[in-house]
C-alpha cells in the first residue's frame, strides 16, 4: 500500500494549509519528532477528508471509516496509521484519543451548525482536547490534573481559531458561534450575510464575538500553568502555543474584534510580541 495518505484519497488533498502554532519543532525531543509528524499527519488528513474539496459525503465518511478501522485493528492497515503502531502499542490510550478525532471529523461532514454552547464545547472534547492528551501521553505525563489543564488550552485555541476564521467558515457554510448566543445578541444568521456584504460586522456582532474571544482568552489563561508541570521542552513548546493563541487575541483587540474587516494571521512581523507572549508567566 502506498505510504501517502493522498494516494488513497485524492479528492481532498492539494490543500494548502495555515497554521498558527507550532508543529514537531526542533523543542521536541529528536527521538519523538517522528511521532509527532505522524500525528499531524494522520489528524491533517483526516481533517482534510471532513472539509476540503468536493468529494461526497458518503466517500468522506467511508474514507474516516477505513481510518478508524485501522486503529482498531492492525490487519486493516490505512497508510496515515502504519507510522503510529509503535506510539499505539506503548500507549493504548493514544488510539482511543485518535478515535475522538475522527468522531468529530465525522461531524465536521454533516453538522454546521450548534445551537449553543454546550454543543460546541462536546465538539471541541473531541475535536482539538485529544492532542493535547496524545502528546502529553507521548511525554509520559498524562495525569489527571495536568489533562485538565491540557484541555482547557486546546480548547480555547479551538474556540480562537473559530472566531480567527469566522469569514473563512461562513463561506463555507460552517458557523461555530452559538446560536442561542446569537438569537440573544438580536441577531440572526444574515448578519454573517450582511458582514460579509459590507466587509465588517455591526456593532452587535462585534460585542458577541469580543465576549466570545474574552472567554476563549480566559480559558487560554486557565491552562497556562501546565508549561510548569511538563517536561521542560514540552514545556518550551507549549509556551509557543500559548504565545500564538494570546497573539490572536491581540490581534482581535485591534481589529475591534472584527475578524472580518481583518482576519488576524501571523507572521515576522510578530516575533517580538510572540516571545513577550511566550515569557508571560503563568498564572497559578
Amino acid at each position: 500500500m502506498s505510504a501517502d495518505p493522498g494516494a488513497v484519497a485524492r479528492p481532498w488533498h492539494g490543500v494548502d494549509h495555515y497554521e498558527n502554532f507550532p508543529v514537531a519543532s526542533w523543542l521536541v525531543p529528536a527521538g519523538q519528532r517522528p511521532t509527532v509528524a505522524a500525528l499531524y499527519r494522520f489528524a491533517r488528513h483526516a481533517d482534510d477528508v471532513a472539509d476540503e474539496g468536493d468529494a461526497p459525503a458518503d466517500l468522506r465518511l467511508a474514507e474516516l471509516d477505513r481510518l478508524e478501522a485501522a486503529l482498531i485493528d492492525p490487519a486493516r492497515p490505512h497508510p496515515a496509521v502504519e507510522p503510529l503502531r509503535a506510539f499505539f502499542a506503548a500507549d493504548p490510550q493514544a488510539a482511543l484519543e485518535c478515535r475522538a478525532l475522527l468522531s468529530a471529523f465525522r461531524q465536521d461532514v454533516s453538522v454546521h451548525r450548534h445551537a449553543d454552547q454546550a454543543s460546541i464545547a462536546d465538539y471541541c472534547a473531541r475535536s482539538a482536547a485529544p492532542v493535547g492528551r496524545l502528546m502529553l501521553g507521548l511525554f509520559g505525563c498524562r495525569r489527571e490534573a495536568l489533562v485538565a489543564l491540557s484541555d482547557s488550552i486546546c480548547v480555547a485555541l479551538q474556540l480562537i481559531n473559530f472566531l480567527q476564521d469566522l469569514a473563512t467558515d461562513w463561506t463555507r457554510g460552517r458557523l461555530y458561534l452559538p446560536q442561542d448566543e446569537l438569537a440573544a445578541a438580536g441577531l440572526d444568521e444574515r448578519a454573517l450575510d450582511r458582514a460579509l456584504a459590507r466587509g465588517a460586522c455591526e456593532p452587535a456582532l462585534r460585542a458577541l464575538l469580543e465576549r466570545r474571544t474574552r472567554e476563549a482568552a480566559g480559558l487560554l489563561e486557565a491552562g497556562a500553568p501546565l508549561v510548569r508541570a511538563v517536561p521542560w521542552r514540552l514545556g518550551l513548546e507549549l509556551r509557543g502555543v500559548l504565545a500564538g493563541g494570546r497573539r490572536i487575541v491581540e490581534r482581535l483587540a485591534r481589529t475591534g474584534y472584527d475578524p472580518v474587516a481583518q482576519r488576524p494571521r501571523l507572521g515576522a512581523a510578530d516575533a517580538g510580541a510572540l516571545l513577550r507572549l511566550a515569557l508571560r508567566p503563568p498564572h497559578l
